[in-house]
This record gives C-alpha cells, structure tokens and sequence, in this order.
C-alpha cells in the first residue's frame, strides 16, 4: 500500500502545495499567487500565506480520488524563503509583518553584526547582510523599540506555517538558523547574539535537524479536511529543499540549477569553510555539510538576447563546439560566485556568428561552473562525482554535453526539483523512511544521464585554462 506526503512550498509571490507517494510520483498539485501589494519585497502579511494555503490544501484534499485511502497519508512539510523573519507575542500572534529576506532596510544592522561575528567565529559563517534573519531582528528591535517588551519568539517563515498547521511555533531546522547566527558546528546559539547584539535568548527558538518531527495536524484541522492527524515536521530553506529534490544528498553528490541565476549546493563529509566568503554550508541532518552557492551567471542572457529560434540554435551548437572561443555571458554588473568581483563585466569574442556566440556562451557558463567546482574541491579535499541538473537550462541536450565534457563527471538530469517536492521528501525522511538519503533515493527520479565526451573533454581542457587566464588577465580572480 502505498503511503502519502504533503509538501508544501511559500515562495516570495505565491505558495504550490504537493502529494507524492513514497516512490516520488506527484498524485495531485496546486499553486496560487498571493495577493500583494507594492510593498512585498519589505513585508508580507503571514495571515495571507496561511489563508491561501489552507484553501489550497483544503480543495487540493477535496478533490482527491476516492480510490485514494486518505487514512494512508502520513505528513506534511514546509519550505519558504530564507532569511525571513517574524516576531511573535505571547499568543503566537505575529507582532509585525513578515520582514522578507529581500528588504534591504536592515543592511546597516548587517554590516555591524558582521563585525561581531568575526571577531568570535574564525572558521564558521559570518556573511551577514540585509538578507539575514539576524539583521532583520535587530533593524525591528531598533525601529519600533515600544514593541520590544511584547516579543516572546522570533520565528522564520516557514515555521509560521509550521505553527499553524501544528500549535509548535518553538522550533526550527538547521538550514532557516544559518543566517540566524546559530552555530552549526557547535549547535548553539552563540553567546555573542545576546551579549552583543542585545537578541534575548528567550526569543530564539529550540533547532534540530531538518526533517525532525515536531507535532502533529491540529484536530480541527485534521477534522476540517477529513484526513488523519498526520504528523508535521520541521520546515527549511527553499534552496535546501530544491537541492532535496534533486537527488544530491549523499557526500560527493552536487546540484546545478540553472535559471535565471546558477545555484550550485552539494554535500561534503566536512564544513568547507571559504575565508572569501563566497560559499556557505549548511548542515545536513544526517551530520554532512551541505555547501554552495549562487552565481550572477546564468540562463538570463538566453531569454533576453536568443529567445528566437532557440531550437535551431541549440542544433547549430552541435555542429560547433568546441568554438575554441572565450565568452562570458554576464549581463549585470559584478559576479559574487565563484569569484567575488563587484565590476566584473562579461565579454564576447567579436566578428563571430549569431549560433557561434550562442554555443561559445554555453561553454562561458559550463567553465563558470567548472570553476565553481574546482574551488569546492580545493576548499573541501573532496572529490565531486556527480552533478545533478535542474532548472530551464537542463532542458538543452547540447548544454548537457558540454557541461558533463568540462566537468568530466556525469551529469543526471532531473524529473523534478521543486521546492515543494522537496518538502514532501523531508515529510517522507522520518515518517516513513529512516533517513533523508534513504527518503531521497526511493522518491527522486532521473530523466536522463549525460556522460562526458572524452575527445570533446581534452579539448574543453585547454579552453577552460584560457578562460581562466582571461579572467586573470582582467584582474577578476
């Protein structure tokens, strides 16, 4: 008999609500913008995110099969942004409006909390910013001190609809606590956050690894929608929950997603400590590290500059590579991974045809990426043997080839990577299964596999070190 998961995914527009069965395969989804206003990058009202939510989930339940044994669902999970924080009183009643990851109000607050933490963690995470959870604390406490005396938690977003589903507002998971301050290779909170930023300890909340288990569905919930009290576990990242998705969860296994951006997140036996501060780990719930980062490079330039004939494109690449040509196609101002140069700008060899600068960009990204991965083995002393592919990008078979030939490793392209699959992975991890790695090789699929081509890897190998000494030619690394 099969067995059922929720995964359910709030994004910064909008939420998608999954079930999945325990072999991976999507029984019924649904999604739905919110309704914002102009304000939604600085604040978001938490009561919007559950009230579209609960309808969602409510119909989604409704409208299931017959032949589906709802007795046979077992439990839910969440995924939202990172680095968005909520302030809750005594009743759990949110004090104030989410303050989003992407409100660049706090960025004094970060600068200053960078500083402290430097000084106490040598060898951890200190990269923060406007977009810290921790930042955005400090801003609230600064902005509004009359509200001060009426915080009891401070809460991230996802833990919000953890709450509601469960009554547990007072835990959270390893990945939404990075840019909280905590301490993941100590696990704790870290003196310095009260000492010196002036957080109450009594506002932070208890932090376990990611896919624990920490209530159950309301009973007028579980009344409501006529489905078990099934058990709710623990809420993460949205990037975290992507890379769930992807299959790369054992150590030596990787994830590249490329959209609009290049995300790359993987997981090492150890924490991989960048003092350039160009990659951060987040700690894996079996005890790995789970390291990455995001790059301003990536899939943008084909939407903006060859979205026409897109399809033959990709054919005439076929025919040309390797160009032996050196592009980067970098549309904004500035790179931050893998290398950190804020005016750094792309470049195009000149003279050269439309489909010839298409496929020389497709090797600029894939020697992007490559660079990425070099630096992560330098950093970790362990080997990547496996990249798994998500986002538009993978969608092109040439692509595929040339990235598996510049990286020399097998590239595994995935059926499906979203955040609220993921979620539904990490319901699956401890309800069902024994382990997040167990729950992710029974539930992940792969479309397809891409070997790299010796011949074409030999020559990719030469023009990769010209790339590189380009880079260094223009004082990027």
């Amino acid at each position: 008999m099969s067995k059922y998961f929720f995964g359910l995914d709030v994004g910064t527009q909008g939420a998608r609500v999954v079930l999945v069965d325990d072999k991976g395969e999507l029984i019924a989804s649904d999604s739905r913008k919110f309704q914002l206003d102009d304000s939604f990058r600085e604040e978001q009202s938490p009561q919007l995110w559950w009230d579209d939510c609960q309808e969602m989930l409510s119909n989604l339940i409704k409208n299931l099969p017959d032949s589906l044994n709802k007795e046979d669902i077992l439990a839910i999970s969440v995924t939202s942004t990172s680095g968005t924080v909520i302030p809750l009183d005594i009743k759990n009643q949110p004090l104030h409006s989410a303050i989003m990851y992407s409100d660049p109000r706090s960025a004094e607050q970060g600068k200053r909390i960078k500083a402290i933490a430097e000084k106490h963690v040598p060898h951890g995470y200190t990269g923060f910013n406007a977009s810290s959870g921790i930042s955005k604390m400090l801003w609230y406490i600064e902005s509004y001190p009359e509200k001060v005396q009426d915080i009891a938690l401070w809460i991230h977003a996802s833990d919000y609809l953890v709450g509601r589903l469960s009554g547990n507002y007072q835990v959270t998971d390893y990945t939404n606590v990075l840019k909280s301050a905590y301490d993941l290779e100590k696990l704790e909170w870290p003196a310095y956050v009260t000492e010196e930023i002036g957080i109450k300890r009594e506002w932070l909340q208890e932090v376990v690894p990611s896919g624990t288990v920490v209530g159950t569905l309301l009973p007028s919930l579980a009344e409501e929608w006529g489905i078990p009290a099934i058990q709710v576990v623990v809420g993460m990242t949205d990037g975290c929950a992507t890379q769930m998705a992807s299959g790369a969860v054992k150590p030596g296994t990787w994830n590249t997603t490329i959209g609009t951006t290049l995300v790359i997140k993987g997981v090492t036996k150890n924490n991989v400590v960048d003092p350039l501060g160009r990659l951060y780990s987040h700690r894996h719930p079996e005890g790995y590290w789970m390291p990455g980062g995001a790059s301003n490079t990536g899939a943008d330039w084909i939407s903006l500059q060859f979205a026409e004939g897109l399809d033959a494109l990709n054919q005439a690449a076929e025919h040309l590579i390797p160009t032996q040509e050196l592009a980067w196609p970098l549309l904004q101002e500035g790179e931050r991974y893998p290398i950190m140069a804020p005016h750094a700008k792309g470049f195009a060899p000149e003279n050269i045809s439309r489909e010839k600068l298409f496929a020389a960009n497709l090797e600029g990204v894939a020697f992007i990426e490559k660079l990425a991965y070099d630096i992560i083995e330098e950093l970790s002393g362990e080997q990547v043997n496996a990249v798994y592919s998500a986002g538009g990008g993978s969608n092109s078979d040439v692509w595929l080839k040339i990235r598996a030939s510049v990286l020399n490793a097998p590239i595994y392209k995935c059926k499906e990577a979203s955040g609220a699959f993921g979620a539904a992975i990490m319901a699956a991890s401890n309800t069902h299964y024994h382990s997040l790695i167990e729950a992710s090789e029974q539930m992940t699929a792969i479309e397809k596999v891409v070997q790299p081509d010796p011949q074409l890897h030999a020559s990719y190998q030469s023009q990769y070190q010209d790339f590189k000494n380009k880079l260094k030619d223009l004082n990027y690394i």
